[in-house]
C-alpha cells in the first residue's frame, strides 16, 4: 500500500509534510527554512490540532529515518552524498514585501552572490522547472535552491529584501 504524503508551503516558516497512518493518526514533519526540523502529531480528536511538536537536531532526525527504515535508501545514495558533500537543496517562500515580487529571477542576481542556484519555483500547485533570468516572480511563489549552507542563506535574506520605497 502506497502512503500519501501531502506538502503544504508554511510561508515565512518553510514546508509541511503530513500523512495519515493506516490507525486514523495524521503526523508531520516541518522543515523550516533554517534546517531545524519537527515532528508533529495531530490531536486525533481534531485532525487540524497540533497535539505535539517534537523539535529534532540533525543527528535526532538521521537517527529517526534509519529506525523507520531510511538507511537503505541513504545507503544506495551514499555514492551521491559523497559527490555531493555540503550541498542542500532547500524551499524558501517569497514573503509578501520582498522588493523581487514583479521583479525578474536576473534581477537577485541570487548565483552570482551566493553561488547558490534557484532551479525552480513553485507557483500555485504549478513547478517551473529551471526558471530563465526573466521569470518574474509572485508574492508566495516558493524557491527552490540548491547550494551550500551558507548559500542558502543567502538567497533567503535577498528575498527577505524589502522595498524601502514602499
Amino acid at each position: 500500500m502506497r502512503v500519501r504524503v501531502e506538502q503544504t508551503a508554511l510561508p515565512g516558516i518553510g514546508v509541511r509534510h503530513d500523512l495519515m497512518t493506516e490507525s486514523g493518526r495524521r503526523l508531520g514533519v516541518v522543515s523550516h527554512r533554517n534546517g531545524r526540523r519537527d515532528l508533529v502529531l495531530y490531536d486525533p480528536d481534531d485532525p487540524d490540532s497540533c497535539q505535539h511538536d517534537i523539535p529534532l537536531t540533525d543527528d535526532e532526525a538521521e537517527a529517526l529515518a534509519d529506525i523507520l527504515g531510511a538507511s537503505l535508501m541513504l545507503g544506495q545514495l551514499s555514492g551521491l552524498r559523497e559527490q555531493a558533500a555540503g550541498l542542500l537543496t532547500e524551499q524558501i517562500a517569497i514573503p509578501a514585501g520582498s522588493k523581487y515580487v514583479g521583479k525578474r529571477l536576473g534581477d537577485t542576481k541570487a548565483r552570482t552572490r551566493t553561488s547558490a542556484s534557484i532551479v525552480a519555483v513553485l507557483r500555485q500547485g504549478t513547478v517551473n522547472v529551471s526558471p530563465d533570468p526573466t521569470f518574474r516572480f509572485e508574492a508566495g511563489d516558493v524557491v527552490v535552491v540548491v547550494g551550500t549552507r551558507q548559500g542558502l542563506d543567502g538567497v533567503t535574506a535577498i528575498l527577505a529584501e524589502t522595498d524601502p520605497d514602499v
